[in-house]
């Protein structure tokens, strides 16, 4: 087992990739404490999960990831019922508003920025006291197609995703020096309940072409959201130790051998958001 004993905080963790990657570090050897919004699909889904391996510990506590005393009550929770943390999973997220940026509600936008990025904050802020203690500590945040490319009509959602690597990366520094290490996920296209907001919404307000490609995954397939999970459990494992700082895509990378890497990993910007300038690509455009 890669991750036996190993004890887990998964937000989001009551449905879609958050659900999986809990049965994932289960089947592994972990014990989880999972958290969301809704109480009767957590509650649901912390019992499906205890009765399939009741060898583990299995606790859930709902929680709204941007209010920093629910969030602070999450950590003592997960203490308590577990006795350490090791691992910090920040999968909770929404789209948000869709439709032009500059007709949807300011407050929806808001709301989005809170719960995607303060709700990656909030937990580490309250987490990371106790990793350094530990002197050790695995940080997972679930990122998004927003993160590395424009998406149109969905302003909220990109900015956000943008904002949690760049304060993956930050952190990924700051904990450096403890052992502590904080990478980012990008799961690939997933047919959550993300695609069926984005079908809902209509090509009106996403615009024609990433409706299309929602309606595809929603009907021929998409993603795995085994593929995710997986990443999520190597990048848990002691296996993964002093990989850091990197945004890795589930569906693209060479994730399962990057510990062969490590040294130059550390010594690069590989799998880092970074501007790219003219000699990037091959370009002389002269310099002052």
């Amino acid at each position: 087992m890669k991750l036996k004993n190993l004890n887990a905080l998964i937000t989001g963790g009551s449905q879609g990739l958050g659900k999986t990657i809990a049965e994932h570090f289960l089947r592994e050897g972990a014990n989880v404490v999972l958290c969301a919004r809704s109480e009767q699909d957590l509650l649901a889904t912390r019992d499906e999960l205890a009765q399939k391996f009741p060898a583990q510990k299995v606790s859930a506590k709902t929680c709204d990831v941007s209010n920093e005393t629910q969030v602070n009550e999450l950590v003592a929770f997960t203490l308590r019922a577990l006795g350490s943390l090791d691992a910090l999973v920040l999968n909770a997220g929404i789209y948000g508003p869709m439709g032009p940026t500059e007709s949807v509600s300011l407050d929806e936008w808001r709301r989005a920025i809170d719960i995607n990025l303060f709700g990656v904050l909030l937990p580490c802020r309250a987490a990371i006291p106790h990793f350094k203690k530990a002197g050790r500590g695995k940080i997972v945040v679930l990122s998004g197609g927003g993160a590395t490319n424009p998406l149109p009509n969905i302003s909220s959602y990109a900015a956000s995703k943008a904002a949690v690597v760049r304060l993956m990366e930050t952190l990924a520094e700051e904990l450096r020096s403890f052992h502590v290490d904080v990478n980012a996920i990008a799961p690939g296209a997933l047919a959550t309940r993300l695609v069926d907001e984005v079908l809902a919404a209509g090509p009106e307000k996403v615009g024609a072409a990433f409706f299309e490609k929602n309606k595809g995954w929603k009907e021929k397939g998409a993603v795995p959201l085994e593929l995710g999970a997986s990443l999520a459990v190597y990048l848990v494992s002691p296996e993964s130790n002093g990989i850091t700082g990197k945004l890795l895509s589930a569906q693209w990378d060479p994730w399962k051998d990057l510990q062969a890497h490590r040294e130059e990993l550390a010594k690069s910007d590989i799998y880092c958001l970074r501007r790219i300038v003219p000699e990037d690509r091959g370009k002389n455009w002269g310099s002052k």
